[in-house]
């Protein structure tokens, strides 16, 4: 709910001060996002805990569940960083963050593969 209302708020905000300052709506919904991303964060050991968990009661191996993890962060940090890339008018460099985040995520390590 506070990531919600942080949002609506740095949103509505920021669609004021565009009209005078549209730098300044950039970065006040940039450190918005940087809140909103911590706030959520506070969340993410829970959430590996669980999976650890649940991957243990299904007798998996943290080597298969581990790289999954990285994969999903990458994943994330790609889509973030390719839309501040969008809402500062970077399209090109968004396509190129989401193509070199693809690329990565293949590349995970991961010992299974090594094993095969």
């Amino acid at each position: 709910m506070q990531i919600a209302a942080l949002a609506v708020t740095a949103v509505l905000c920021a669609a004021v001060i565009r009209r005078g300052a549209p730098e300044a709506a950039l970065v006040l919904v940039l450190a918005a996002g940087c809140w909103m991303l911590m706030l959520a964060a506070g969340a993410l050991g829970s959430v590996v805990e669980a999976i650890g968990r649940l991957a243990g009661r299904a007798g998996l191996d943290s080597t298969l569940v581990e790289p999954v993890l990285k994969t999903a962060a990458i994943s994330i940090l790609t889509k973030v960083t390719g839309e501040v890339c969008r809402a500062a008018g970077e399209g090109g460099a968004a396509a190129f963050v989401e193509v070199a985040g693809t690329i990565l995520a293949l590349a995970v390590p991961s010992r299974w593969r090594r094993e095969c």
